[in-house]
């Protein structure tokens, strides 16, 4: 057994009990999870402050030097409390404490020197420290250095853990005399070439730095270390699916292809679209599957790439299928692909949740029999009943919202995997992207069809109300549409946010010529297609809704698209609510209703909007502030592994770095990769192959091991 495997509960401070608590609650069953438990900041106990320095209400933790001079018992019972008073020799502060207040009297005395640590807060004119760390002052051993602060569970304190214990128990870890012979957990090719600080050290410096430059080293080597793994493990996959998986090789580019791109065309492809179908066409004439993200911002184009690659597979004697989230999304697919399909000859049928049973029966036979060429549908596609004479290419739009799971049955269905497309108008970040989806080869529509007019779109609070009117009112006596979100459905008294409910109500009021209708997460089904479909047909002339609407209503002749509470929403969601207009080829409008009362943050946020329509920009900006986590969930995305020390929206530069040097070393180092599996081909502008030693290689592969043993291979899910 090495030092890293050795048992929690062999560690001075900790035993069975303790061991069981922290195995419980934090997942630490042995020494190495215990030194990769990092602290989640750091306080500098070398400073001792005066009370006069106290300034502000949003103070950090921090240490005082002095004297209780008396204790007082307040209140009964439960709601007993204890208040000592505190000096510096110049001025007085309180500390209080609510639990163990009898033990805590028997244990501080007036007149004895103390160091108190905690948080201050100011109440009534005066600072307090609640329930702070206290220790007596030794001239000889006065506190130093930096020192972690852990993230403690509630269960934890309730079984007597405390800030301190945690650091104690840490403490024993780090001298224990083992330490000192643990393996070098990355190559050591790679901590010699970058000059990283060695493993040992670099634990010891994220506990306790002598100081903040140690600090910075050690984060920096642990930050690579974790994201040099992520990258090895996604890159080893996506290399091995080669092998694994292989897929159609679709040769020709025959008849319905070129029919339809010289005779049925409606306008002419953007240069962007022409590069992403070329990168599809390499993809599907390798012979193993193709995985693609197809990236491209609202109105850019990414149907018309996905039909024409459909027609690579019909060409190809396969059969495509395109599956969307939403029945109404499927059917507008339906509609648009079946115009473009017809003039060539291919056909192409729709199955959803509603279909008929004779209708549904008549569809799965021309399915199995191949006489279906296209199939548009919902999560109906992928029930056991429906099977496939040869499905060549599966398209998944909107891919976030179908779970990994979900879109592995789709390829399942045939014994040659299809091709997957997975399409998205939520711009992704390209650090998230790395990781989420990097074992997928990404395309990018970055350039909207001419003619196309971006959209204005304008920071408005409640003071401006008649103004949005004016403008809802004008765009409606030209003909045009309007949307109105609302981020709750009814009225909260908890909350202070607009409604749908009386949203829908002002709107009727506000605008008694035109129709109104509604749509909301709760309505059954039929009763939102319903209402959904007069706003398609432009029966309905305004609808107010929550943000159901985010995906997968085409209406070009909306122009106006007014937010309510839009501080509430993400950057990314507003900017896929802004993409429900534009749509057409007239002047659209995007109206942010925020509070006047918001802080700088928020209306630095929301001017971000008003600023610019790249949704690449946007996401970069909305990762920063909320973080990768709320972007992109594990359950849609596969985001298979936790992050405790890098970071996705800050840290893009060590990520490329890792990535770079991940892939030179599989490539370098073949005997990483299933046996069979062939490294991918350096490109240019990419790091030289590197070649470890047997020693480095096996170091590297145990740690991979380690890392994702308890992890799901979505990579090989699409």
């Amino acid at each position: 057994m090495t030092f890293f495997d050795t048992d929690i509960k062999f560690l001075k401070g900790v035993g069975e009990a303790r061991s069981k608590t922290l195995k419980t609650e934090l997942e630490i069953v042995n020494f190495r999870d215990l030194l990769y438990y990092f602290p989640y900041r750091h306080i500098d106990r070398s400073r001792f402050y005066s009370i006069a320095e106290l300034e502000g209400t949003d103070l950090p933790a921090l240490q005082i030097k002095g004297q209780f001079i008396s204790f007082n018992k307040e209140g009964e019972g439960a709601k007993q409390r204890l208040q000592g008073i505190f000096t510096d020799g110049r001025k007085l502060m309180e500390v209080v404490w609510f639990s163990k207040i009898q033990a805590i009297q028997n244990m501080y005395k007036p007149g004895v020197d103390y160091v108190i640590f905690g948080k201050p807060s100011f109440y009534r004119g005066s600072y307090s420290m609640v329930h702070p760390e206290i220790e007596v002052y030794d001239p000889a051993k006065p506190p130093t250095g930096f020192r972690g602060v852990y993230t403690i569970t509630e269960n934890m304190r309730k079984k007597g853990f405390s800030m301190r214990t945690v650091q104690t128990i840490i403490s024993n870890v780090l001298t224990h005399p083992g330490l000192s012979s643990i393996p070098e957990t990355l190559p050591p090719e790679l901590v010699e070439r970058y000059h990283l600080m060695p493993i040992a050290e670099a634990l010891q410096q994220m506990h306790f730095p002598d100081n903040a430059r140690q600090l910075q080293r050690a984060i920096e080597r642990m930050k690579f270390e974790e994201l040099f793994y992520v990258e090895a493990h996604i890159l080893r996959y996506s290399m091995e699916r080669g092998a694994k998986i292989p897929g159609y090789n679709f040769t020709n580019i025959g008849e319905k292809f070129n029919g339809f791109f010289f005779n049925v065309l409606p306008f002419t492809l953007t240069g962007a679209q022409k590069r992403v179908l070329r990168e599809i066409r390499a993809d599907m004439h390798t012979g193993r599957q193709m995985n693609r993200l197809l990236q491209g911002d609202v109105g850019s184009g990414k149907t018309m790439v996905a039909f024409m690659s459909l027609l690579m597979a019909v060409d190809n004697q396969c059969q495509g299928a395109l599956m969307a989230p939403t029945e109404i999304l499927a059917t507008q697919h339906y509609e648009t692909l079946k115009g473009w399909a017809e003039p060539i000859g291919v056909k192409v049928a729709l199955l959803t949740g509603s279909t008929r049973t004779a209708a549904r029966r008549e569809i799965h036979a021309g399915l199995e029999s191949g006489e279906i060429d296209i199939i548009v549908g919902t999560h109906a596609l992928i029930e056991d009943t429906v099977k496939f004479h040869r499905l060549g290419l599966a398209v998944i739009d909107e891919q976030h919202r179908f779970g990994v799971a979900q879109r592995a049955r789709m390829w399942k269905k045939n014994e040659v995997a299809p091709h997957v497309l997975v399409m998205t108008a939520t711009p992704i970040p390209r650090t998230l992207a790395m990781t989420v989806y990097g074992d997928l080869e990404v395309s990018v529509i970055d350039e909207l069809p001419p003619g196309r007019k971006p959209i204005t779109t304008l920071l408005r609070y409640d003071s401006n109300r008649n103004e949005v009117d004016r403008l809802i009112y004008s765009q409606l006596r030209e003909g045009r549409q309007v949307y109105i979100v609302y981020p709750l459905i009814e009225e909260n008294d908890k909350l202070d946010l607009k409604s749908l409910q009386e949203g829908y109500e002002r709107t009727c009021d506000t605008f008694p010529s035109f129709r109104v209708c509604f749509v909301h997460g709760k309505m059954k089904p039929a009763e939102k297609d319903c209402q959904m479909d007069l706003f398609v047909r432009g029966k309905a002339r305004i609808m107010v809704a929550t943000t159901v609407i985010e995906v997968g209503v085409n209406v070009p002749n909306a122009s106006v698209m007014v937010i309510e509470n839009a501080e509430r929403f993400g950057l990314s969601q507003l900017h896929q609510l802004r993409g429900r207009v534009g749509r057409g080829a007239d002047q659209s409008y995007c109206v942010l209703m925020g509070k006047a009362n918001s802080g700088i943050d928020t209306k630095k946020r929301l001017n971000i909007m008003t600023e610019t329509t790249d949704g690449f920009l946007i996401s970069e900006a909305d990762m920063k502030i909320r973080g990768p986590g709320d972007m992109e969930g594990t359950q849609q995305s596969g985001l298979a592994f936790n992050l405790k020390v890098a970071d996705l929206a800050r840290d893009g530069q060590i990520l490329s770095r890792a990535r770079e040097v991940a892939k030179a070393i599989l490539r370098g180092t073949p005997q990483l990769l299933a046996q069979g599996c062939t490294p991918t081909e350096q490109q240019n502008g990419e790091l030289e192959p590197i070649a470890l030693s047997a020693e480095s290689a096996a170091i590297m592969a145990n740690e991979l091991r380690l890392r994702f043993a308890r992890t799901v291979d979505w990579s090989q899910i699409s």
